[in-house]
Formats: structure tokens, C-alpha cells, sequence
């Protein structure tokens, strides 16, 4: 699988289900009480911090990133579909989003306070995961915030199919936290704490994993 055709194939489903993916998580947040508290969270340790720009990568139709501007976080979103996008400006005229992949960041070095990527970390394959860290890592002031959220599990499979019964091809990717918060010290990032979140089943089924930018000794 190169990465031009998972890229490509993730970029073209989700430009295909934009519009009704928004109308099913555009009130989601309110019923998530435990995300959004993992929200506040990481909005006061961006100030706590020192303030400044947060990036949400993977932003989707825009409705986290005007969550945590409602927080008082200067956010802004970046997403690989320029569908989800227009969705994102529409629904959010009052805040920026751009067009860009977390495979190939291009964001200033040291330019952000924190950075979010929530549920958009799924869609990458393991071998690619240590170089979107590496560009996490780069864009991060040092004692800048990470925050992700994701599947948790051991498999990965193949999504043909959603919101709204649209076609996809979009891989997701299950790890477990353990695995993800390795590859994050190895990138130079210091875990502090994790969310793990169950089914009604009882089964962790996904994760939030807090971290900060420290600098390479």
C-alpha cells in the first residue's frame, strides 16, 4: 500500500461523506462528558502554559476547533479533505482551517503552544506514525501540548462504507495505548497521563493520551 494511494483513497472518502458526516457529530461533544472534560484539560494547560496558537490535525467539519476556541484557545484546523473543510468554513466562518496532511506538516517550527489530533491518527498506517510524531514534534514550542484520541484494540481494518451509506476505502487502525505512548517518547515527547474510555460492553475502546514537547538531551 504506498502512501499516495492510502492518502488519496482517505482524501477522497472523506470529500464524499462531508456533509453528512458534520450532521452526525455536529452535537456529539454535548453528550461526551468525559471528552469534553479531556478538552478543558488540555485548553487550561495550553494557557497554564503560556498561551498561543493550538492546531487541530485531522479537524474534520471544524466542531472541535470551535470547541476549544468556545474555551478560550486560539485554535485553528487543518484536515487532509478539502470537503471537510468547506464544511468546517461554512459551519465556522469566524475561524481559519486549511487543507494539509500531518504526513507532510507544514508548519513553522516551534510555532504551536498545543496540538490536537483527535480520531484522525486512525487513518495512518504503523509504519508512518513515528514521521507524523516526528512533525508533531517539530511544529511543538518546547512544553507544547499533545493531545490524542483513538481506537484502541490490535487490529486494523477496511471501511467501505458511512455516514449517510456513502462508499469509502479508508483504513482504520486500532493500537493500544502502550504501543502509541512508546513511539511518542521515542519522538522526544513525555507522556503525562491517559484517558481510557469503555464500551457498554465493559472493553477499553478508546484512548486519550496527554503528552508535552520536551527537548532532545
Amino acid at each position: 500500500m504506498s502512501a499516495d494511494n492510502w492518502l488519496a483513497d482517505t482524501r477522497t472518502s472523506y470529500d464524499t461523506v462531508a456533509a453528512n458526516y458534520a450532521d452526525q457529530v455536529r452535537n456529539a461533544l454535548s453528550e461526551l462528558q468525559y471528552l469534553r472534560a479531556a478538552l478543558t484539560l488540555f485548553a487550561d494547560s495550553v494557557r497554564a502554559a503560556g498561551d498561543g496558537p493550538v492546531a487541530d490535525i485531522g479537524c474534520g467539519p471544524g466542531h472541535i476547533t470551535a470547541y476549544l476556541n468556545e474555551l478560550g484557545v486560539d485554535a485553528f484546523g487543518v484536515d487532509l479533505s478539502p470537503g471537510m473543510i468547506a464544511v468546517a468554513r461554512r459551519d465556522h466562518p469566524q475561524l481559519r482551517f486549511a487543507v494539509g496532511s500531518m504526513t507532510n506538516l507544514s508548519l513553522q517550527t516551534a510555532s504551536l503552544a498545543g496540538l490536537l489530533a483527535w480520531q484522525s491518527l486512525i487513518h495512518i498506517p504503523d509504519e508512518e506514525v513515528p514521521a507524523v510524531f516526528e512533525h508533531f514534534h517539530r511544529a511543538l514550542r518546547p512544553d507544547g501540548l499533545l493531545q490524542l484520541l483513538f481506537h484502541t484494540g490490535d487490529r486494523s481494518r477496511l471501511k467501505t462504507e458511512g455516514y449517510g451509506g456513502h462508499p469509502m476505502k479508508v483504513y482504520v487502525h486500532r493500537r493500544r495505548p502502550d504501543k502509541v505512548a512508546a513511539w511518542l517518547r521515542d519522538t522526544g515527547f513525555e507522556v503525562e497521563a491517559q484517558l481510557l474510555l469503555n464500551n457498554p460492553d465493559g472493553e477499553v475502546s478508546q484512548a486519550v493520551l496527554f503528552a508535552r514537547h520536551k527537548l532532545r538531551g
